[in-house]
């Protein structure tokens, strides 16, 4: 997916779809960090992108926390 795809998916999303989706991002960074470590990841460039979207996901929480 393109970034501005992925920016107009969580735009769309409630702040509480946007909480839990935050909670499952960590919690799959967290087994990504882990599989890293035992030396399973396959993909090492999925960290990357799951940090970035949690990183989106925090923007997006704080831009609507400023309106508010």
């Amino acid at each position: 997916m393109k970034r501005r795809d992925i920016l107009v998916k969580y735009r769309d999303m409630t702040s509480k779809e946007l909480d839990s989706a935050l909670n499952d991002l960590k919690s799959e960074l967290f087994n990504l960090r882990f599989q890293l470590a035992t030396g399973q990841l396959e993909n090492p460039l999925k960290l990357k992108s799951v940090k970035k979207d949690i990183a989106r996901v925090n923007s997006i929480l704080r831009e609507r926390e400023l309106k508010a």
